[in-house]
């Protein structure tokens, strides 16, 4: 059995230009442009970029119509939140003035009986 034989210049050389020329090859049977195959798949690269733009638009318009229930939710929430602090501010209102009422009720009482004693 014989060892391996280490590849000389001229060998690769020789490789070096074998690969050039399969690469000359590939790059000269590539249809060119105007091929009818090259065509179809430049037109169904087309139609499925028109098909993802649909998509895109459509899922834009859903995201927006979202923010847009989104905003109307909120805005309806900070109305009611508002509309529910003038309730409480009016109640709390109503019991200072309810307490204010029992108290000058009672200072009147007070100062009735101060009168009587007299």
């Amino acid at each position: 059995m014989s060892g391996f034989k280490e590849p000389g210049f001229a060998d690769r050389q020789k490789a070096a230009q074998q690969a050039r020329q399969n690469i000359l090859e590939k790059f000269r049977t590539r249809p060119g442009p105007d091929d009818p195959a090259v065509k179809a798949r430049a037109e169904e690269r087309a139609a499925i970029a028109e098909r993802r733009a649909k998509v895109k638009e459509a899922r834009e318009a859903e995201k927006a119509e979202q923010k847009r229930r989104e905003e109307e939710a909120a805005a309806a929430e900070a109305a009611r939140i508002a509309r529910e602090k003038e309730e409480e501010a009016a109640r709390q209102e109503a019991l200072l003035a309810e307490q204010k009422a029992k108290r000058d009720a009672r200072y009147a009482a007070r100062k009735e009986r101060g009168k009587k004693k007299r």
